[in-house]
C-alpha cells in the first residue's frame, strides 16, 4: 500500500507543484544564502584586517549585533542581506578574504583610501549584483582580474593609486559603465578597442600609467564623455590627442542609490 501511494501523489500532483516539489528535493542539500552567510563573510574580512588604528571593526562588528547595524554596512529593505559595504578612510591594513564573493546582494563596495594589499581574490567574480567597486588609494598588486568584464552591471569602477600592473582586461561587456578610473598605476601595454564600446562612459581616467603607443582612433565612439584623462605615460606620444587638459581633480565616489 505504501509503495502504491508514493506512486499515486506525483501523478495527481499540478505542474507547478511537480516543480516545486523537485525543487524542494533538490534544494535539501544546497546552502541558500542569508545574513548568516553575509555574517560569515564580514567576520572573515575582519579576521583579514591585520591593522585597524581607530579599533572600528573590533569594537563594532560582533555577533551580539545585527550585521545590518555594523558601522559600513547597509542592508536591503527588501531581503534585509548586505547591498553596500563602505570602509572608505579608516586607516585599515589587510587582505580581502575570498568569502566577500559570498555576499550576494552587494551592490556597492568601496574600500578607498585604506591600506589594503595583495591581489583581488577571484571569488569576487560571483559579485553579479555589483554596480559601484572602489578600491582606490590602497596598496594592491597584480593584473587587473580578467573577470571584471563578466560584472555586468558595473557603473562605476575605480582603481586608482594602486599598485596594477599588465594589460587591461576586456570590457566589452561592461555596457553599463559610466565611470572608469584606472589612473596612478603601472598598467602597461596598448589600449584594447573593447573598452570604446563602453559607449555609456562619461568619466574615463587612464593617466599616471605606462601605456603606450597612438590613442585609438575609436575613441570617437564615446559620444558621452565628459572627462578624459591620458597625461603622464610611458609614451609622449600617447595622449597627444588631448590637449589643454584640465588640472587632475580628486576622484570622487560614486553615490548609492537607496537600497
Amino acid at each position: 500500500m505504501a509503495d502504491r501511494v508514493c506512486f499515486l501523489i506525483p501523478y495527481f500532483l499540478t505542474p507547478f507543484l511537480v516543480q516545486s516539489y523537485i525543487t524542494a528535493l533538490a534544494g535539501a542539500n544546497v546552502a541558500i544564502p542569508n545574513i548568516t552567510t553575509d555574517q560569515s563573510a564580514l567576520l572573515a574580512l575582519k579576521a583579514s584586517i591585520s591593522y585597524d588604528p581607530h579599533t572600528i571593526l573590533a569594537n563594532n562588528w560582533s555577533t551580539n549585533t545585527s550585521v545590518c547595524d555594523w558601522v559600513g554596512v547597509t542592508c536591503g529593505s527588501r531581503h534585509l542581506q548586505v547591498t553596500a559595504l563602505n570602509l572608505s578612510y579608516m586607516g585599515l591594513d589587510g587582505t580581502i578574504p575570498p568569502h566577500i564573493g559570498n555576499l550576494s546582494f552587494l551592490v556597492s563596495l568601496t574600500i578607498r583610501n585604506n591600506s589594503f594589499h595583495g591581489s583581488i581574490p577571484n571569488e569576487l567574480f560571483r559579485l553579479h549584483q555589483l554596480q559601484f567597486l572602489n578600491f582606490g588609494y590602497n596598496e594592491f598588486n597584480g593584473e587587473m582580474p580578467s573577470w571584471i568584464g563578466l560584472l555586468t552591471k558595473l557603473q562605476h569602477l575605480a582603481f586608482f593609486g594602486n599598485n596594477f600592473i599588465g594589460e587591461l582586461p576586456e570590457m566589452e561587456n561592461l555596457t553599463m559603465l559610466t565611470e572608469l578610473n584606472l589612473s596612478q598605476n603601472n598598467f602597461a601595454g596598448t589600449i584594447s578597442l573593447t573598452l570604446f564600446k563602453c559607449k555609456q562612459l562619461q568619466i574615463l581616467d587612464l593617466g599616471k600609467n605606462n601605456f603606450k603607443g597612438v590613442v585609438p582612433r575609436e575613441i570617437g565612439n564615446l559620444s558621452m564623455l565628459t572627462k578624459l584623462s591620458l597625461r603622464d605615460n610611458n609614451n609622449e606620444d600617447f595622449g597627444a590627442l588631448i590637449e589643454d587638459e584640465e588640472e587632475e581633480a580628486e576622484p570622487e565616489d560614486a553615490t548609492l542609490p537607496g537600497c
